[in-house]
């Protein structure tokens, strides 16, 4: 009877066992051990849905939502091996970088495999770090989901859940769905691969911080390799900006929680760049480390403009995002209002909320006209985004420039048509309400839709400036602000005539020499001298506009300059009477003295929100 009774218990616990094993295979399991890292590399090992056909693709992005460049993720996998229930091997055909065929498919249980790091790699097509994956073992795990996870074909839909074993005292912080965490292991989850793509994960010693805004909480987490930067210091630096941005938003957030992950590095990176790439949840920066306050303010004009993308691409977007093919993706002909009007709104929420000036927001505009006549300004916009992986690639980075033109000319035109009292904003909160996060628009129909929520005469704005090749009208559209717009005003005032190079201490040195005026000479500058002040005044990257402000409208012609410059490791005084140069200055903006009574209305809507 007792040996009867274990029989049946026996016999119980295997089908329990069978019926978990396969009626949980509705979702992939994921098991990454980060405590067996090797050569930059880590196993991957995951459980698969159940396969109802007898041959499936096993794929890797080639690109993602938001890169805008071709980076086949696939190239960092190797050795993939696909095995049934009982271990045993099944038929694996690589296709291509991104892409394995396995046959007998109804048998599949599990995918492992390696995966390399894209931080340290001797393959090329470098990936810009803030979309890559870096490993350090017992340091720092920056981790990108799509670089070292896939999904079946046709299968991406399935939830994901994963399981990491870490290092002792490490954390992960991200935008995902936390099932568990333990002093030794951490489970994440995502309802899809869209969401689990969009979610990175930076693991290392805690160094976190909570920012409240509104009705959401954002996480900021840093990786500091020697302590430079603390999660502290962000978030005192970001505090005001983000509750300006919950306000210019209409005061709650379309999201409840995001995470700010900021990895520094010693040195360069492989890629040579620097800079955040968004995502809908979280936002991840990589950046040198340097001086903290640098590092703060650099922090604080990324995050500005990463944050806004919880708008667009979030909740308003093509179906070409909606229906993201990461294999043979397709481009939307509207970045113009992906990364224009998110960068025009980070520079835009900063005036309008008093955290620049007047003079600061033109200052900032002025310097997107003249680096956006560094391309192609006959150009249509729509036609430049759906070529910019290919034919149009070398001017995909005008969309921070010219994009976020758009974005102004377009805020001032709907200011202008309805007397001061729809702006931009409230466009864009108009088509949020309208789609949302579960609802794409038509790529070809967007013109069309903006202008009946609008007026004609945007619907002609956008197919004339944004459909069409024909430059920006900046004087005419500023002057509905009562701001005058000159595209070129020539002056005389002192000039060094020298190129100054700034380095990551926040210094400015001499670059260039052989060019300077005859100020410049006379005071004797040499390349490689560290400016340390002039006219009194201490100089630095942060104060160095100030500085030659000032000098600029103070000195006058015969009046004497001193400038001290460390040369040699040591402090040199240099001295010269000031000889003026005629300066030409490209694309000036200034406020007129006495515009309309509608001009003003116009100008308090747009950067006082009155």
């Amino acid at each position: 009877m007792k040996k009867q009774k274990l029989h049946l218990f026996a016999l119980a616990a295997f089908c329990s066992l069978s019926i978990n094993t396969f009626a949980q295979r509705n979702a992939y399991k994921v098991d990454i051990d980060l405590t067996q890292c090797n050569n930059d590399k880590l196993q991957i090992n995951i459980r698969t849905p159940k396969v109802s056909s007898d041959v499936v693709e096993y794929q890797m992005p080639k690109m993602v939502p938001g890169t805008y460049a071709v980076y086949d993720f696939g190239r960092f996998v190797d050795k993939l091996v696909a095995s049934d229930s009982l271990g045993n091997n099944l038929p694996v055909k690589r296709l291509d970088d991104n892409r394995w065929e396995i046959s007998d498919a109804k048998k599949l249980f599990t995918i492992s495999y390696e995966s390399e790091d894209t931080y340290d790699t001797d393959k090329d097509n470098k990936i810009f770090e803030p979309g890559g994956t870096g490993y350090d073992a017992g340091k720092v795990f920056v981790l990108n989901n799509y670089s070292y996870l896939g999904y079946l074909k046709g299968m991406q839909n399935f939830r994901y859940e994963i399981n990491f074993k870490k290092p002792e005292g490490f954390f992960g912080t991200s935008g995902l769905n936390v099932v568990k965490n333990t002093a030794t292991d951490d489970v994440f989850s995502a309802p899809d691969y869209f969401e689990l793509h969009d979610n990175p994960i930076l693991y290392c010693k805690p160094d976190t911080a909570i920012i409240p805004v509104g009705n959401a909480n954002l996480t900021v987490g840093v990786y500091s390799p020697n302590g430079v930067l603390s999660a502290d210091l962000v978030r005192e630096n970001l505090r005001a900006t983000l509750d300006a941005q919950r306000k210019y938003l209409g005061g709650t957030l379309p999201v409840e929680r995001y995470a700010i992950l900021i990895y520094l590095t010693e040195g360069n990176t492989q890629s040579g760049g620097f800079g955040a790439l968004e995502h809908s949840y979280s936002t991840l920066l990589v950046l040198p480390e340097a001086d903290p306050n640098y590092l703060a303010q650099s922090i604080r004009e990324v995050t500005a403009h990463e944050f806004f993308h919880i708008i667009t691409p979030l909740t308003i977007h093509s179906e070409h995002i909606h229906d993201y093919d990461f294999i043979n993706p397709q481009m939307s002909q509207h970045l113009w209002l992906y990364e224009g009007v998110t960068e025009y709104s980070a520079q835009h929420v900063q005036v309008k909320y008093d955290l620049y000036t007047h003079e600061e927001f033109y200052k900032q505009m002025r310097g997107k006209i003249q680096s956006s006549l560094g391309f192609k300004d006959d150009l249509a916009f729509t036609e430049m985004s759906k070529g910019a992986l290919d034919k149009y690639e070398d001017q995909y980075t005008n969309v921070y420039q010219k994009g976020a033109l758009i974005g102004m000319c377009l805020d001032l035109l709907l200011l202008e048509k309805s007397d001061g009292q729809y702006a931009l904003q409230d466009l864009m909160q108009d088509l949020s309400k309208k789609f949302g996060k579960q609802k794409a628009f038509d790529d070809e129909k967007l013109f069309d839709i903006i202008t009946e929520l609008t007026y004609p005469e945007v619907g002609a704005f956008l197919k004339t400036y944004v459909g069409g090749g024909t430059p920006l009208p900046f004087k005419e559209v500023l002057n509905y602000a009562g701001v005058d717009y000159q595209a070129e005003v020539k002056k005389m005032e002192p000039k060094l005539g020298v190129l100054l190079a700034r380095d990551l201490e926040g210094r400015l040195s001499v670059m260039g020499a052989s060019t300077a005026s005859q100020l410049g000479k006379d005071l004797k500058l040499q390349d490689g001298d560290v400016l340390v002040s002039m006219a009194g005044k201490e100089i630095n990257v942060q104060n160095a506009n100030t500085v030659f402000d000032e000098i600029k409208n103070t000195l006058n012609e015969g009046d004497k300059l001193e400038v001290i410059v460390k040369r040699g490791g040591k402090n040199k005084k240099l001295k010269a009477k000031v000889s003026l140069s005629e300066v030409s200055y490209q694309h000036i903006i200034t406020e007129l003295e006495n515009p309309s009574e509608k001009q003003l209305k116009v100008r308090n809507a747009w950067l006082k929100g009155e």
